[in-house]
């Protein structure tokens, strides 16, 4: 389609280039699939709403559900100076005639359908990446429980800190994770209302059913606004947001888990299928994984800075700038943050802890100092004085060569005497149980497991909706091919 009536002059071949790129046959499939989808929505809702003859419907639609099968290869190598809509369009104009083909943009725009398009993408890509993230909990959530007694030390300003456990460990990224998670699945929810039906602008004056068209593609109801429907795509912001964070998330453990499969830590080993070697270096052992891991989480973060600056400033109504420059970041951010999801559940279910190492590293790092002051100040003594005389005692251990501490002794006229018995470190672990110690990670475990159920009934519900919708949809258009029009549907389908 080269002349719109007004226009009857086209961008020039360097610019049309620029602007919508020169697609292949996947890029013509994977843009046209969702618009097509659209169409056979529209449609049945046009015929229903008596706006199309039956005839000219079932024109339509053999036409759609043609190109579709054959994967739009008729449209293959077709000039498309406005765009592969506009070619797509008029494809049909020009195979079933402007009576026909001309009728299938009655009550809607590009705007509207653009909207509708990024929606049902962004639907998609959201359900596949909770998906693979409650995955990746699930794991979490199962080695937390499995190594909930392997002691060993946490670490704050990358020195020892304290005893606790390997699965208490796991168990923490978990409860961040679940956050990250509960964002994701706030951000799908809000793909509930479908933006068809707005039209350009202002939604239109034709008799239409927009809540028919969002109940067939799997949207909760029509437009609450036509403005805000083609103009916001703030949605997508929030996407980016919530992967960005996850991506996050998964960049600290995999910082973590780094360090402590280092030579110097040998806390954590992965197996060979999980590590790589060197050009040039024989001895090499590199976990390069968690590289990948850690970097991956840029993508999402740039993706969102990119996205909010393209829409800052702009117009609220439909804008190039919004509507397409701001969104094309988001698919290769949010696949981005899917394969680092993706690489996290293998490298935590792989990751084999080395227990006697990580033992042996927490007994040789006085970290139950603290505990050891919290005994002291529970026999009576401030625990500021605790502090001092346990700090004390740990310099005196270390000047003498010793790598743990065997007692404590206590200044004259202070309560208690001498402590002379020492917690052991599976004693210190299991006896913080406030405050959400190692001592309640099985606690935790359980509240996270009820919660990812929670979250997965809910991700199992959207993905039925789409489902039933996609079911609908079918049934419909087959039903209009066989002459026998669409079955009135309940509350909401008309």
């Amino acid at each position: 389609m080269s002349s719109t009536g007004r226009l009857t002059r086209v961008l020039g071949p360097r610019t049309r280039r620029v602007v919508y790129g020169e697609p292949d046959p996947g890029a013509i499939r994977g843009e046209l699939e969702p618009i097509s989808t659209i169409d056979l929505a529209h449609v049945v809702m046009l015929t229903e709403c008596g706006l199309l003859p039956a005839d000219t419907a079932t024109a339509l639609l053999e036409r759609i559900t043609h190109l579709r099968a054959e994967g739009f290869g008729s449209l293959h190598g077709l000039p498309a100076p406005r765009g592969l809509y506009l070619m797509y369009e008029g494809h049909l104009v020009a195979e079933l005639g402007a009576d026909v083909g001309g009728k299938l943009h009655t009550g809607r725009s590009r705007n509207d359908i653009k909207a509708t398009v990024t929606a049902m993408r962004l639907r998609a890509e959201l359900t596949d990446l909770l998906g693979e993230v409650l995955r990746l909990q699930a794991v979490l959530l199962s080695r937390a429980r499995a190594h909930r007694d392997v002691v060993m030390p946490i670490y704050t300003h990358f020195q020892p800190a304290m005893p606790v456990s390997y699965g208490y460990y796991l168990c923490g990224i978990a409860t961040a994770l679940d956050r990250d998670i509960t964002a994701l699945r706030q951000t799908l929810d809000e793909l509930d209302r479908c933006p068809l039906g707005a039209g350009a602008v202002s939604g239109t004056d034709l008799p239409i059913e927009p809540a028919r068209t969002a109940f067939l593609l799997g949207f909760a109801g029509p437009p609450l606004h036509a403005i805000d429907a083609v103009a916001a795509r703030d949605t997508v912001l929030r996407a980016l947001a919530a992967a960005s964070s996850a991506g996050v998330t998964l960049s600290r453990l995999a910082t973590d888990l780094q360090l402590w499969s280092t030579q110097e830590f040998g806390l954590i080993e992965f197996p060979e299928r999980l590590v790589g070697g060197s050009s040039a270096m024989p001895q090499k052992r590199n976990a390069f994984l968690l590289e990948h891991v850690k970097a991956k989480a840029g993508a999402a973060i740039g993706a969102w800075t990119a996205a909010a600056s393209a829409m800052k400033s702009a117009p609220f109504t439909n804008s190039i700038e919004v509507g397409t420059e701001a969104v094309a970041p988001a698919w290769p951010a949010l696949a981005a943050v899917r394969d680092s999801v993706l690489l996290a559940q293998v490298l935590v279910s792989g990751a084999r802890p080395m227990v006697e190492r990580m033992e042996r590293r927490t007994a040789e790092s006085f970290v139950t100092a603290t505990v050891i002051a919290n005994r002291l100040v529970a026999q009576g003594v401030p625990f500021r004085t605790a502090h001092h005389i346990v700090g004390a005692a740990v310099r005196e251990a270390i000047e003498s060569g010793a790598t743990e501490l065997t007692k404590i002794d206590l200044p004259d006229g202070a309560p208690g005497g001498t402590v002379a018995e020492l917690p052991s470190l599976r004693e210190v672990v299991e006896a913080h149980q406030r405050g959400g110690g190692p001592g309640e990670c099985d606690t935790a475990v359980d509240v996270l497991r009820e919660r990812l159920t929670a979250h997965g009934r809910r991700l199992a519900d959207h993905r039925g909706r789409t489902r039933d919708a996609r079911r609908r949809l079918d049934e419909a258009v087959d039903a209009l091919l066989a002459g026998h029009g669409s079955a009135a549907g309940g509350e909401g389908e008309r």
